[in-house]
């Protein structure tokens, strides 16, 4: 019974989020979320903050479990694109979008929240850097891409993506064709000679180290 109410716990404290805002989650939103007393939040967790803040991390990493297996069979940019496209759609059909909104809102000024919630993102973080890895490897950029900043920036452009379309869906839209856009000329570089791709590979790191 102390599980089960746990979890009906963390799974209210997700939906006082996406149905009342940061801003309106206490511990009397969220028990009504989950049907029980309030009083169990501080039995069971100590305080908001600590309910908030694992409901964070177990409820993303349930999400990251379940694209695991699309992130391993990637085999291109224009794949993990594609992956990306999938899992945004779901995101937001699902609610999730509104609540990260919420949460990146929250963190800004709650540092108890910010950790967490920075934990939270570091999860898609280190799903996507090896998938870059492996991707780049043997290409022109692979000896002067920061993989592990790319992946941060990958993951901060879908995060954007995600809250641009609430107010801007065909910019969104665009923005997520550009992208795909550059994975084919990736794509392009990758199927040159082994004379054209040498040469630019040369130019890229003389550019590189130039900065």
């Amino acid at each position: 019974m102390s599980n089960d109410t746990k979890q009906r716990l963390l799974d209210g404290a997700i939906d006082a989020i996406r149905t009342h805002g940061i801003a309106g989650v206490s511990a009397r939103t969220i028990a009504a979320s989950a049907g029980v007393n309030q009083a169990l939040v501080f039995y069971h967790f100590g305080s908001v903050d600590e309910l908030l803040s694992t409901a964070c991390t177990i409820s993303t990493a349930a999400r990251v479990e379940r694209y695991a297996e699309a992130f391993a069979e990637v085999g291109s940019l224009r794949e993990l694109l594609d992956v990306g496209r999938t899992l945004h759609a779901e995101e937001r059909g699902l609610g999730n979008v509104a609540v990260l909104a919420q949460l990146l809102a929250g963190a800004q000024a709650d540092p108890k929240l910010g950790a967490p919630v920075a934990a939270a993102l570091r999860l898609w973080i280190d799903q996507i850097e090896p998938v870059l890895s492996r991707l780049l490897a043997g290409s022109p950029f692979a000896d002067v891409a920061d993989v592990p900043g790319l992946a941060r920036a990958v993951s901060a452009a879908f995060i954007g993506l995600e809250l641009f379309e609430g107010v801007d869906s065909d910019g969104a839209r665009h923005a997520l064709d550009a992208l795909e856009q550059l994975a084919v000329l990736v794509e392009v570089v990758d199927e040159l000679g082994p004379v054209a791709r040498r040469a630019l590979r040369a130019k890229v790191t003389r550019a590189s180290a130039r900065r």
